[in-house]
């Protein structure tokens, strides 16, 4: 099968840390790449979970309002969307 080459981009500490890491287990960073991209096409996904850990600062602080509206005895409650929208216009 015909071989082509592929630049990729990464931090040079993060480079160092695949290379030592993939020469413990005996394999090269091209090894652990073709790995992966067969991976990929045979699974037709990315064989892993992609996710945040950590939300970002407007999400965190969000979160937090959230929370503290949730358990704020004075903060307004709506039982329908209809009230919700009646209270809205009547703020405009």
């Amino acid at each position: 099968m015909a071989q082509t080459n592929v630049n990729i981009r990464m931090d040079s500490e993060l480079k160092q840390q695949l290379d030592l890491f993939c020469s413990e287990i005996g394999i090269t960073a091209s090894a652990a790449f073709n790995i992966f991209a067969k991976a990929v096409v045979r699974q037709q996904r990315i064989p892993f979970e992609l996710s945040l850990d950590v939300p970002n600062e407007t999400t965190r602080l969000a979160i937090e309002e959230g929370r503290r509206i949730a358990h704020d005895k004075n903060a307004n409650r709506y039982a329908s969307i209809a009230q919700l929208r009646t209270a809205l216009e009547d703020e405009v």
